[in-house]
């Protein structure tokens, strides 16, 4: 008989789970979490390699890909559909493969995790190519539609990302980057949604923050190719401005309103750039590096 990996494995500190208190049992679903946090402590360097290789295709004009099966489909696309509004990533350069397609908004269905025919035909129906980046998330590693899909990529020309909980496993054996997330068993014996799932939601976070730190997006602690489609983030974009610059609000938004609405142009003509276009013209320059673009012209962020 084999031992079952990590993620499916029955801890003996939960005997008797279901008869505990509830505030013990909270705690000990509260310290699966952190256990599970702590474990992606030892991926950073795994996610710095991965955050770059994302980096260097997006900015050579690939794309972002991420595929997935069950949960971690669900933290794959709470993932993807913040990076354009957030960084400001063109919405078709991150693209989501996910066995449920559509339908996951309304229910998860299992079978089509082993359907490994179909995330071969999925991958090809999107074009993947050595443009790419892919990133395969799977708990156990062994999903039989995310190992198809990520293989198909790989040998489509793609860098390949593969995340999951089990040492050895499958998907990290055949990605060009493995990034292991060794949380253990799961307070709730295979619900892989938790742990592993806060896991998975960290890892993600952190590899596409640093992702767009490398791609320029980041000054200081501020997202300065945020993509400013409400009030809030309006504010937020004029308020980012003025940090950066010490001018007004007023003119912030004046120069905002130059920029039609982005940020690190609006920065640059708040510093004293004349127009959009020699804006835009230091920014290709720098390949939009705003901190590169301020140094070209002498100016500096004002001390806190």
């Amino acid at each position: 008989m084999t031992s079952a990996p990590a993620t499916e494995a029955a801890d003996a500190r939960y005997q008797g789970f279901d008869t505990w208190r509830d505030d013990a049992i909270l705690a000990a679903l509260l310290e699966g979490q952190q256990r599970a946090l702590n474990s992606v402590a030892a991926a950073i360097p795994a996610l710095s390699q991965a955050a770059r290789a994302a980096a260097e295709r997006l900015a050579g004009g690939g794309r972002l890909i991420y595929i997935a099966a069950g949960s971690p489909a669900l933290m794959s696309l709470a993932d993807a559909l913040e990076i354009p509004q957030t960084y400001g990533v063109a919405y078709d350069r991150i693209v989501l493969v996910l066995a449920d397609g559509e339908g996951i908004a309304k229910r998860l269905n299992g079978m089509r995790e082993d359907d490994a025919e179909g995330a071969r035909a999925d991958m090809a129906a999107v074009g993947v190519g050595p443009g790419d980046c892919v990133i395969a998330t799977s708990a156990s590693g062994s999903t039989p539609y995310t190992v198809a899909g990520m293989m198909a990529a790989r040998e489509a020309g793609a860098v390949t990302i593969g995340i999951a909980g089990n040492a050895g496993a499958k998907l990290l054996e055949a990605a060009d980057i493995g990034v292991l997330l060794d949380a253990g068993p799961e307070v709730i014996s295979g619900s892989t949604r938790m742990g592993a799932g806060t896991a998975q939601k960290a890892a993600l976070n952190m590899l596409s923050t640093l992702m767009g730190v490398h791609l320029g997006h980041v000054y200081d602690g501020l997202m300065v190719n945020v993509k400013a489609d409400n009030e809030k983030l309006r504010g937020r974009a004029a308020r980012i401005v003025t940090k950066i610059t010490g001018v007004d609000t007023a003119a912030a938004v004046r120069a905002l309103e130059l920029s039609g609405g982005e940020v690190k142009p609006a920065v640059l003509i708040a510093a004293g750039v004349t127009t959009p276009a020699e804006a835009g013209l230091l920014l290709g320059q720098t390949k939009g590096n705003l901190r590169m673009a301020l140094a070209k012209i002498g100016a500096t962020t004002p001390a806190i």
